[in-house]
């Protein structure tokens, strides 16, 4: 990892975080205090936390690109969110399936599910939403093809001999 990806994953996490205590917050006060289903209450309190995400994000971590509409960013955004916010969603429901609905339960489970989404956030977000990042992120793949390519042509020429 660059240095440069290392301090952007810092802040990332920063704005992460925080967000991350809004989402849980909001998710023990419907769950626990409200008495909402707890997969609905997840969904509910990470769509809130991913719109205070996205104008984080946006100002904090990653480059605006721009080749991208403002409308289109953000709709890629919600896109690789909604992705997220399933696999938050399935771990959720898997984990209060195995065990019961207690707090201590349901925020074991949501720290893991938290952990999951991060690294798909950062490197999707890096990826599709950031100038930089996506810029480096296609320097990385070219030379893959072309290590892929180079391997490829030597085992092909001893394969003939």
């Amino acid at each position: 990892m660059s240095k440069r990806t290392a301090k952007q994953f810092v802040r990332f996490s920063i704005v992460g975080t925080s967000t991350f205590f809004i989402d849980y917050g909001l998710l023990m006060i419907l769950s626990q205090v409200l008495g909402v289903e707890p997969v609905i209450s997840s969904a509910i309190s990470f769509t809130v936390s991913l719109v205070i995400n996205y104008f984080a994000s946006m100002k904090f971590v990653f480059t605006r690109r721009e080749d991208i509409s403002r409308r289109r960013q953000f709709g890629l955004f919600v896109l690789l969110s909604l992705i997220a916010l399933l696999v938050n969603t399935a771990i959720v429901w898997i984990g209060m399936g195995i065990f019961e609905n207690t707090p201590l339960n349901l925020t074991i489970v949501k720290i893991v599910a938290t952990m999951m989404v991060t690294l798909w956030n950062f490197f999707s977000r890096r990826r599709w939403l950031d100038a930089e990042g996506r810029r480096q992120m296609k320097g990385q793949s070219a030379n893959l093809r072309k290590a892929i390519r180079l391997r490829w042509l030597k085992w092909k020429k001893r394969r003939r001999r």
